[in-house]
Formats: structure tokens, C-alpha cells, sequence
């Protein structure tokens, strides 16, 4: 078994804890906490701690707290020479605090408190300093994945940004097509159905391929009476920058 610390109780930690208890490789030893009541519903009381010195000796200590909040969390850890990793998409390796061993974890994926997720198809993202460490956060990870990947730094950078395109964005302008449908009173589960055919057509075409509409068609008329119909100043600009860089295949214009 391989003995795992986690330092936070967020959405990130929270779903890590419940994966892990599913594990037959990996035991929580504890889990730091400011405030205890966070964890008590997935945890036994003795495995929360709330003041770094109570840390016990593991085999890995996984940072799972805000971006801001690593390096300086890394820095009050009272040992040295352990693995210390943290679950950031966009945070070098390097903001640990190097008297530990350092590494990432990256599980690839949006994490909402209540929301269920499936963890054998979330992409793991690591990189470490060694290779005996990578090992370690290897079998960590494919304890709980079948989707593990050596990931540079550098290479999390892209994913991130990446992420946020096809994730935050489009999630965004699903918001405008709800609040579209809403003041026409149109019901929004009519589009359902489409958003999830466009989710599973990727899955076998390149997303260029798979472009379709007004823009691709470069049908003039149909996108004029769209921006004509729309009333929303920040609607209509979304939607002349979209058609550009589709019209553009996504080349500077």
C-alpha cells in the first residue's frame, strides 16, 4: 500500500478522498484541514489534522488548494527530503519549496462539490524531479485512472489554456444560449440533444472537421439576421469574434 497525506478540503480533495477509499493500493493516512467539520463526512475524525506538526510520515503529500496558496503551504511543511506534490494546471513543479522532493498531480477535469465524477477516464497529468518518484504518483494514479500521462511543466501550461477553451468557455456560451432560450421562452433542453452530439462527434473527428454552421457555410445572410436579431451588445460581439475565427479556421484576422 502506498501511504498518501492530502493538505486541503476543496472540490479537488474532496473527490480525491472518495476515489481513494476505493483503492486497493493506496491508504489515506490523513488528511490537514483548517477546519475539521469540512471533512467529517468522508473521513474518520483521527485521520484530520489541523496543525501542520501533527503530519505523520507518508509516502506522498498531495497539495490540493488554490494556485496562490501552494508555495506558501509548501513552505510551512515541518520535514524534509519527502514527496511533496501538488494538483495544479498552471503552478511549476519549482513553486514547491525545494527542501522536499517535488511533483505534480494534475487530474484533468472540472470538479463541482456535488457532482459525481468518474474517475477511471480522468486524465492524470504528473511530472516529478526523479524517477523513482514517478513511479510512486504512477501507481497512485493508475490505482484510480486508466488515463496516466508524463507531463512537463511547460506541457501543463498548454492543457490548461486548452482546458479553458473547450471547458470554461464553452460552458460560457452554453450560459448565453440558456439566457437566449429564457427571454424567448423557449424551453433550453430542446438544445440538449445537440450539445451532447457535438460532445460525442469529436470523439471520432478532428474538431475542425466536425465544424459546422452559418460560419463554416459562410452564409452572409443567415449571419446577418442572427447579429440583427440579437439585442445583447456582448452577445452580438461573441458572435461576430466566433464567426471570424471560424471563417478564419482560427488564424489571426
Amino acid at each position: 500500500m502506498i501511504r498518501i497525506t492530502l493538505i486541503g478540503s476543496g472540490n479537488v480533495a474532496q473527490h480525491l478522498i472518495q476515489a481513494f477509499a476505493k483503492s486497493e493500493l493506496v491508504d489515506i493516512v490523513q488528511v490537514f484541514s483548517r477546519q475539521e467539520e469540512t471533512l467529517s463526512h468522508l473521513l474518520d475524525p483521527t485521520q484530520i489534522v489541523t496543525d501542520y506538526s501533527a503530519l505523520q510520515e507518508s509516502d506522498a503529500y498531495i497539495i490540493a488548494v488554490a494556485d496562490n496558496a501552494i508555495s506558501s503551504v509548501s513552505e510551512q511543511l515541518p520535514f524534509k527530503n519527502r514527496l511533496v506534490v501538488h494538483t495544479s494546471g498552471t503552478v511549476s513543479l519549482n513553486a514547491l519549496d525545494p527542501k522536499n522532493r517535488r511533483g505534480v498531480f494534475y487530474p484533468l477535469q472540472t470538479f463541482s462539490k456535488n457532482a459525481a465524477v468518474d474517475f477511471s477516464v480522468i486524465p492524470f497529468c504528473l511530472e516529478t524531479e526523479n524517477h523513482s518518484d514517478y513511479s510512486v504518483l504512477e501507481t497512485v494514479a493508475k490505482s484510480i485512472s486508466n488515463a496516466v500521462f508524463p507531463i512537463s511543466s511547460e506541457q501543463r501550461k498548454a492543457l490548461h489554456v486548452s482546458a479553458v477553451f473547450v471547458n470554461n468557455f464553452t460552458n460560457h456560451l452554453y450560459q448565453i444560449g440558456h439566457e437566449i432560450c429564457k427571454e424567448h421562452q423557449v424551453p433550453f433542453e430542446i438544445l440538449k440533444p445537440l450539445i451532447e452530439e457535438t460532445a460525442q462527434k469529436i470523439k471520432i473527428l478532428n474538431p475542425a472537421d466536425a465544424q459546422t454552421g452559418p460560419a463554416k457555410r459562410n452564409d452572409s445572410s443567415t449571419i446577418e439576421a442572427h447579429l440583427d436579431y440579437l439585442t445583447n451588445e456582448n452577445q452580438k460581439n461573441i458572435y461576430k469574434l466566433l464567426t471570424q475565427s471560424i471563417q478564419h479556421n482560427g488564424k489571426t484576422f
